[in-house]
């Protein structure tokens, strides 16, 4: 299958959903998730018409990020890549990210946001930022719990160099549709509560490869497609 076909059958799985939640098609958006692929396959896909990746290892982004910006083609990549960082974040990598990406969705804590906004470089708009919720409760996994959303996400929103535009989860690793259906809508009622007071969210990242349409289902804006898109993914050991 070329790998226009598989943007197709992404594209065609978001329609579906939409139209079956009663939502307009555009009102998802689909972030292509590279890691461990390599700019190559970027490139494939951004010639078929796909602009924002998506990328979980800070080393490996910026070595794509400068292969593009080496690129041959640099200037003709338009419109250009639009990288998004969505891993989790340790304080030592806080400054190449607010360096380097213009979206991040995976601010979990205040100190990470002020370590962001303070090393926002001035030549650049606000950093475009979702808090990361962690409604699976498991310790595994990153994100705020739910019950601190709220409060961090108001002190998130009033620093400088940052522009809160809403909250990404990552589910349980379960094939239980009931439990993923409810966590998604916890993730859901959380915004909805913050838009309520005042903070006119616009992004809701939820929903991956398997779970997409159950996420659009429940209100999401945002699906982070990797495997279904790029294949199988081989780790280093």
């Amino acid at each position: 299958m070329s790998r226009a076909d598989q943007l197709a059958d992404i594209q065609k799985r978001i329609a579906m959903a939409c139209a079956k939640a009663g939502r307009a098609t555009d009102a998802v958006q689909l972030l292509a998730v590279s890691k461990t692929f390599p700019l190559s396959d970027v490139l494939e896909f951004h010639a078929c018409g796909q602009t924002t990746f998506g990328e979980n290892y800070l080393q490996e982004a910026l070595d794509k990020i400068t292969q593009l910006a080496d690129h041959p083609n640099a200037q003709q990549n338009t419109p250009a890549i639009e990288w998004h960082f969505i891993g989790p974040i340790q304080s030592n990598k806080t400054k190449p990210i607010a360096e380097n990406f213009p979206w991040v969705h995976s601010v979990d804590r205040l100190k990470i946001a002020q370590r962001l906004s303070d090393q926002r470089p001035s030549n650049l708009p606000a950093l475009n930022v979702l808090v990361q919720i962690n409604t699976s409760g498991e310790d595994s996994k990153s994100g705020v719990e739910p019950a601190d959303a709220v409060e961090l996400c108001k002190t998130i929103s009033a620093l400088p160099n940052l522009k809160l535009r809403g909250l990404m989860t990552i589910p349980s690793n379960t094939e239980n549709t009931d439990q993923l259906k409810a966590e998604f809508l916890q993730c859901k009622t959380i915004f909805d509560e913050l838009n309520n007071q005042g903070l006119k969210l616009d992004t809701l990242s939820m929903g991956m490869s398997a779970d997409l349409e159950l996420a659009i289902e429940c209100g999401s804006t945002c699906v982070r497609v990797g495997s279904a898109l790029f294949g199988a993914r081989s780790y280093p050991k």
